[in-house]
């Protein structure tokens, strides 16, 4: 008798893993991006704008029919991060205002009724003054003042929004952002719209019982640019009787508060500032979305005063480069706390319609109070334009002192 066996070939482990290897890499995956952020008038909420800054608008021509507020065009909004970070990925030309302005700010107080300082290091009122009205000498003196005190404010204001513009062209370069809502008509793209109801469209919305913090985040304006934020205008025209303030805190002051020995430890270390908006990562379309980051100075130099200011902030600092992950938290929590604790070095400002403040992002950070929200969430009718002029390169110059220091406050550091 004759038996005959079949030889059966068993796959293993191995032949199975290979085989799906080669599946897997004949596999193509085709992602559409033909659709990308709906630019122009997409969101028109032009039949909601406030009384008064229709009035605004209307003294000063800027025409809303078109509808309010406006995008830039849908194909000039970046898709990619790696298209992001090439805006202004290069040194832009600037003219440093104030340096050689009159330390006594003779033009500029001549126009005043008052200058009221609100606290003893950061905030001053400058009152009977219109900003549509103050020439370049008078600029680059608020210039100086808003280097020395770090914001200042204004009220009653009419404000034309092409003067806006106009300021912020003389103070630094005009910050157009790719993504944005600015007012109607390309001239106003160096404007962004901070409007409350707009928030209710693009954002989450939150009750008074669901916002358990009552605030934003503190933060200073743009840090990943190449060139970041100098002086931010934000003009609001319309706002709630009550409600809606803003806190500053002072960068120079935050530093003098550090040892010795720490500011010491800080000067010339560097560290990664991130983007408020994310895009595609390109080279990882899957993998999530991905914000601009710069390497900046921890500590950097004012170029107008000489002063040295802390350069981190919650929202936007991510990690000191050289230190140890635990490490780099652990520093940043306290340096953010140093600036959100110490009530001393802070101001805060209650507005009220026609209202302006000019800060200087390179010195401080802000944060706004998040107690217009009611039971429904919505925040009010609270609208305003703000315009950013980007300044120089952060630097710091190690010959540099502190304001303490330089006011005769404290002795010279010895190194």
């Amino acid at each position: 008798m004759t038996t005959i066996t079949e030889s059966v070939s068993v796959p293993t482990a191995t032949n199975i893993v290979d085989e799906i290897n080669k599946k897997a890499e004949a596999l193509t995956i085709s992602i559409d991006v033909s659709k990308r952020v709906e630019g122009g008038f997409s969101l028109d909420l032009s039949s909601k704008l406030p009384p008064l800054t229709k009035a605004r608008f209307d003294r000063h021509g800027l025409d809303y029919s078109r509808g309010y507020p406006q995008k830039p065009a849908t194909g000039t909004i970046p898709l990619y991060a790696q298209e992001a970070q090439t805006i202004r990925d290069y040194e832009i030309p600037y003219t440093v205002r104030g340096k050689d302005a009159d330390p006594e700010f003779k033009a500029l107080f001549a126009k005043t009724t008052e200058v009221k300082h609100l606290t003893k290091y950061i905030g001053t009122e400058l009152v009977g003054v219109q900003l549509n009205d103050l020439n370049e000498k008078e600029l680059d003196e608020l210039a100086l003042l808003i280097a020395q005190r770090v914001v200042v404010f204004f009220r009653d204001q009419d404000l034309s929004p092409k003067k806006q513009i106009e300021i912020a062209e003389f103070f630094g370069i005009p910050e157009i952002h790719p993504i944005a809502f600015h007012p109607t008509g390309e001239e106003y793209q160096p404007l962004r719209v901070i409007w409350s109801e707009i928030f209710k469209h693009v954002t989450k919305k939150e009750t008074f019982k669901q916002n358990k913090v009552g605030t934003g985040v503190w933060h200073s304006d743009h840090p990943h640019e190449y060139q970041p934020a100098g002086i931010t205008h934000l003009h609001i025209d319309s706002n709630p009787d009550v409600g809606g303030d803003t806190l500053w805190a002072s960068g120079y002051a935050a530093f003098d508060k550090l040892s010795p020995a720490f500011q010491k430890f800080l000067e010339g270390k560097y560290a990664i500032q991130q983007s408020l908006n994310w895009y595609v990562n390109k080279d990882d379309p899957l993998g999530g979305l991905k914000p601009i980051e710069r390497r900046q100075p921890v500590i950097r130099t004012h170029p107008v005063t000489g002063w040295k200011s802390l350069y981190v902030n919650r929202d936007f600092t991510t990690r000191i480069e050289g230190l140890e992950p635990e490490e780099s938290k652990t520093i940043l929590n306290y340096l953010f706390d140093v600036y959100e604790k110490s009530l001393d070095i802070q101001v805060r400002f209650n507005w009220s319609s026609g209202s302006s403040a000019l800060w200087d992002n390179r010195v401080s950070q802000h944060v706004n109070v998040h107690d217009l929200i009611d039971e429904n969430g919505n925040a009010g009718n609270r609208h305003g334009t703000r315009s950013v002029s980007l300044a120089e390169v952060p630097f710091f110059d190690p010959k540099s002192s502190s304001q303490r220091e330089a006011q005769g406050l404290a002795p010279k550091r010895e190194d």
